[in-house]
């Protein structure tokens, strides 16, 4: 922080009266270690800093990204180099109508810094619980920091602790179960009862295929398939730029025509989270209530969708979808879920979703790993993979009989380019009626 805030004050004494910047800040020292047959295959040390400056004169705005080497006087020069580049670029643009700057001088603070698990330990921890079986996996753990900074004095900075192992058990028939455990901190326990469920699910893979009809099935969907539902509704679903133009796949509820199970309420949960409580606009961000009870409530509105639509932005990203986003639990107990289902599908993942007809919010998509036939509360057998095609409004709306009393915490397992700091916490979800068509 303390390098941070240093090219923030030489950047202040560096600009002149007509301009204005907006500093943004990220960096990682990340251990990663990946797993091939339940051995460690590659392992490293990842440790980044980079920041984003954006220049502002006379309603002109460009941005640049600068690596940093977390040396002070190269960093400073760098910074200079790129305050130059900018000034030359902004006379060539032309005045942005929706540019809208954040005046005030808010601060913000917030470090997470539970202590992360000793690598040997996890490194135990897995060898232990993978014994005999074939593992393929990818740990990923340790702080992530963003700042902000600007011209008019505002100041966010943020720190947090995490990991996330992200793996697959292999069945020697090629089948796979997958799984992932992730959180603030490793607890070994917790940890081998998430391995015993992923282990118990493979023993069933061996069992030969239940082929199924097209057709209406029961169904549970465990929250990482939940999470795929959740994941492509969040494409603009709760985007104010997408409902103002009648672009968002939820826009039938928003509009009221609409709505989902009153067991639905879903948040925007960036207190207590792993994402940072200010925008890279310059905005602190707020808890949002976006479905309260099956009912649209709130929406992300970025500094843009508040200038264009007449807005009050609430500190949303640039692309306005959720990066701390939670689902209400229910009352369904773990231990019921295969006795509450009966019979029907249970499903682990799905795959490959998009939509079949957006208005609708209809989606299609693919079973995959680990998704089995269960009758009278028991699993009989895997399913082969199969095409479902059905709308948000049935799986959480009309069709939706019980949400589980656990949620779990899923964590982005992108490290494309630095890793990603988005959560999602859902609990499982019993549906009366899913739609199989191939």
């Amino acid at each position: 922080m303390n390098h941070f805030k240093a090219l923030v004050d030489w950047l202040k004494h560096a600009i002149t009266d007509k301009e204005h910047f907006q500093l943004g800040y990220a960096d990682e020292a990340s251990e990663f270690v990946r797993f091939n047959h339940a051995q460690v295959r590659q392992a490293g040390q990842v440790q980044q800093a980079s920041l984003n400056l954006k220049l502002i004169n006379d309603g002109r705005h460009a941005d640049l990204g600068i690596t940093l080497s977390g040396e002070a006087e190269l960093d400073r020069q760098r910074l200079a180099n790129g305050l130059q580049q900018l000034r030359e670029t902004l006379p060539l643009l032309p005045p942005d109508p929706y540019l809208l700057l954040n005046p005030d001088a808010w601060h913000n603070h917030n470090e997470q810094l539970r202590p992360l698990p000793e690598l040997a330990q996890v490194l135990d921890d897995i060898s232990q619980a993978a014994d005999g079986v074939d593992l393929v996996g990818f740990y990923a753990a340790g702080p992530i920091s963003r700042g902000f900074a600007s011209s008019t004095g505002a100041f966010g900075w943020h720190r947090a602790n995490s990991f996330n192992f992200d793996f697959s058990l292999f069945h020697p028939n090629g089948e796979a179960v997958k799984a992932s455990y992730a959180g603030h901190t490793w607890n070994s326990a917790d940890f081998a009862a998430r391995f015993q469920q992923a282990r118990e699910q493979l023993a069933f893979l061996g069992r030969p295929l239940h082929n199924l009809a097209p057709g209406h099935y029961r169904a549970y969907l465990a929250p990482a398939a939940l999470e795929e539902i959740i994941s492509i509704i969040t494409w603009g679903g709760f985007s104010a730029q997408a409902i103002a133009s009648k672009g968002s796949s939820l826009q039938r509820l928003y509009a009221g025509d609409q709505s989902l199970s009153p067991l639905v309420t879903v948040d925007e949960q960036i207190s207590g989270s792993l994402s940072q409580a200010f925008s890279t606009e310059g905005y602190p961000r707020k808890d949002v209530t976006l479905i309260n009870a099956g009912q649209a409530e709130g929406q992300l509105i970025n500094s843009r969708s508040a200038a264009e639509y007449g807005l009050n932005t609430n500190g949303a990203s640039s692309d306005e979808s959720p990066s701390a986003l939670q689902m209400a639990a229910g009352n369904l107990a773990q231990a019921d879920i295969l006795k509450q289902l009966g019979t029907g599908l249970y499903i682990s993942n799905l795959w490959y979703l998009n939509y079949s007809d957006l208005p609708a919010a209809r989606l299609t998509g693919m079973t995959r790993f680990a998704t089995f036939w269960v009758e009278n509360g028991e699993i009989q057998a895997p399913v082969s993979t199969m095409r479902f095609d059905d709308s948000v409004y049935q799986l959480l709306g009309s069709q939706l009989e019980a949400l589980t009393a656990d949620r779990e915490l899923l964590l982005s397992a992108s490290t494309y380019s630095q890793r990603n700091t988005a959560s999602n916490l859902l609990p499982g979800a019993l549906v009366k009626r899913l739609t199989l068509t191939l």
